[in-house]
């Protein structure tokens, strides 16, 4: 039988190294590839070719949410699935609305998260109820689904309410808890969903087409 490879993806050294020893032990899983933050991972899923990536949500230089989009871009093929130290929801949600296959909490049993990456592998995804109900609230929310029209996720929203507020990119990032960089990914996507060169043109676009409705 063929194994399932997985790539671990977390900043923390004590965690990654844990999470290797005990997915190490499942005779199905092997461990193809360790990364310590999020351009380590893609960088690591184009070498290894995994099947599957257990993604940190927080790294430094680039975060999960950023490298899951990445990954999922041009491979798309790969599973990926957010590991979150607590109830990270804006950022499992903008992981998925990437294409992330679910998340788990970092405080699972390692077993359950043995049979996590199987449920995954075998197509199924990891969502809890409260998750799926807020990402229905979300697909419902007015101002999301006029912005489908763009193919805006949940967070370039967030990020561009703030752009048009005349928010400078470092204050973006603080009230958002992102890094710079991850702000500046953010605002050159949603450039080009918007067909837009400039923060001026992208708030006036945004403000005509009602995503700043609320």
């Amino acid at each position: 039988m063929a194994k399932i490879k997985v790539l671990l993806a977390d900043d923390q050294e004590l965690i990654l190294e844990s999470l290797h020893i005990v997915l190490s032990m499942e005779e199905d899983l092997e461990i193809v590839g360790l990364a310590r933050n999020g351009e380590e991972a893609v960088k690591g899923c184009e070498q290894f070719m995994p099947d599957m990536v257990l993604m940190d949500v927080n790294m430094p230089v680039m975060d999960g949410v950023a490298a899951t989009a990445l990954i999922k871009e041009r491979m798309p093929a790969t599973k990926i699935i957010m590991l979150t130290s607590y109830k990270e929801v804006e950022y499992v949600l903008a992981a998925l609305s990437h294409g992330a296959e679910g998340y788990l909490l970092k405080a699972i049993h390692p077993k359950d998260l043995a049979a996590g990456i199987r449920v995954v592998q075998a197509g199924g995804t990891l969502i809890s109820q409260e998750m799926a109900g807020k990402l229905i609230k979300n697909m419902n929310n007015p101002s999301l689904a006029k912005n489908n029209e763009f193919g805006l996720t949940a967070r370039e929203i967030e990020v561009l309410q703030k752009l048009a507020a005349g928010l400078r990119n470092q204050e973006i990032a603080e009230m958002l808890y992102l890094s710079e960089g991850t702000v500046k990914n953010y605002i050159s996507s949603i450039y080009s969903k918007l067909h837009v060169k400039s923060r001026r043109e992208a708030a006036r676009k945004a403000r005509d087409s009602g995503i700043m409705d609320h």
